[in-house]
């Protein structure tokens, strides 16, 4: 698992105009699992996106297609962080996710 911890480097006016690209690479990757939360760091100088992905080089071709990357609107961390302890929800999540990732690789 990773975190991409995002940090703008452009002015907001210029965060606001490539946003709605962003918004659909966000709805891209929820929508293979990929992706687990994200949102605004506050004040808003970025945000985070937990990354759902099993090796560094994965996280960083996802990460390579964010409109914010493309475009050089912020600047990137990719911490990868093993979780120790949690909620049940979320080890059922994750074991849900595992186990679709695994059904989908014997078809």
């Amino acid at each position: 698992m990773f975190i991409f911890n995002l940090t703008y480097i452009k002015p907001i006016l210029e965060v606001e105009r490539v946003l709605p690209e962003h918004i659909r690479y966000l709805e891209e990757n929820y929508s293979v699992r990929k992706f687990i939360c994200s949102g605004r760091k506050n004040p808003r100088t970025g945000g985070i996106i937990l990354c759902n992905c099993g090796t560094r080089q994965e996280a960083e071709q996802i990460m390579k297609q964010d409109p914010f990357f493309k475009e050089k609107i912020a600047q990137y961390e990719i911490i990868e962080f093993v979780p120790s302890k949690s909620l049940e929800m979320f080890k059922i999540l994750m074991d849900d996710i595992a186990q679709e990732e695994q059904n989908s690789s014997f078809m």
